[in-house]
């Protein structure tokens, strides 16, 4: 496993043709006014970056991609009959739930694993990780939300699905599930009120990240509009099989499902 040579000039374009698209539409013809989104749910790389300089289990774990998100999300999606926008890479090529230009955004030290890939990038490189990654994904959810919103005349609300590690940086972290929101709690409040019925179901309020710190898909799409939305994290050994990611599924479909319903979830509200 070696280092990319990052003194060499990056040749565009960064995806080739055995690529895949830098992003999915799940249940593209779905109509209930809701968009799902999960940042983080693909463990890929461009082949023209090989393994970042990483060993092939390291895209086994968290530090590359959010473990379970992507098989929570598809559930949910067919569930609840909405669309739903997945990424198609991984965190460690860039994190779509960070700004650009924020070190945490190609981190060159996750979880205090050292990613060499992420040393130095080229200035060519990075603006190729934006502009073929990060901007193709996040126009995605635009035009999406853009068509429900057209679709019925009101504002559709924004759902985004993570899963956490059980320990980082050497904290565990005992919460089964935790709601992140910023400054709307529309969603937020409802899904932890039925979140609570579930009985053993430890429920973070914005834990074991704050939504107000660490939000920035949701806050970019929904609540600089005043979109109702909010985000959520799984424990990841409690969603890592199948049959856990379709419990949690059946969990989220419960309480969403009448928070859709909600008079006010489908209104312009700033905070």
């Amino acid at each position: 496993m070696t280092q990319q040579d990052n003194t060499a000039p990056f040749a565009s374009p960064l995806l080739g043709d055995a690529d895949p698209a830098p992003f999915e539409l799940y249940n593209a013809q779905a109509q209930r006014p809701l968009l799902i989104v999960s940042d983080h749910a693909s463990a890929r790389v461009p082949q023209k970056l090989g393994n970042l300089g990483l060993a092939p289990e390291h895209f086994e774990k968290h530090i590359a991609f959010d473990i379970g998100a992507d098989a929570i999300t598809r559930r949910l999606a067919d569930r609840l009959g909405v669309r739903a926008v997945i990424a198609g890479y991984s965190r460690l090529v860039i994190d779509l739930n960070r700004q650009p230009g924020d070190p945490d955004s190609t981190p060159a030290i996750s979880d205090n694993i050292n990613v060499p890939g992420n040393f130095d990038i080229a200035e060519a490189e990075a603006a190729a990780r934006i502009d073929e990654i990060y901007t193709p994904y996040h126009a995605a959810i635009d035009r999406e939300i853009a068509a429900l919103w057209k679709l019925h005349d009101a504002p559709p609300a924004l759902f985004s699905i993570h899963s956490f590690t059980p320990s980082m940086n050497g904290h565990d972290r005992f919460w089964d599930i935790g709601v992140l929101w910023n400054k709307d709690p529309r969603m937020a409040g409802s899904l932890i009120k039925s979140l609570s019925a579930w009985d053993g179901l430890h429920i973070g309020d914005n834990e074991p990240y704050s939504g107000s710190d660490t939000a920035h898909t949701i806050d970019r799409h929904g609540t600089t509009a005043g979109l109702a939305t909010c985000a959520i994290e799984v424990r990841q050994d409690h969603c890592a099989t199948p049959e856990e990611a379709s419990h949690w599924a059946d969990i989220l479909a419960d309480g969403l499902n009448h928070i859709l319903n909600l008079d006010d979830l489908h209104q312009i509200c700033h905070y």
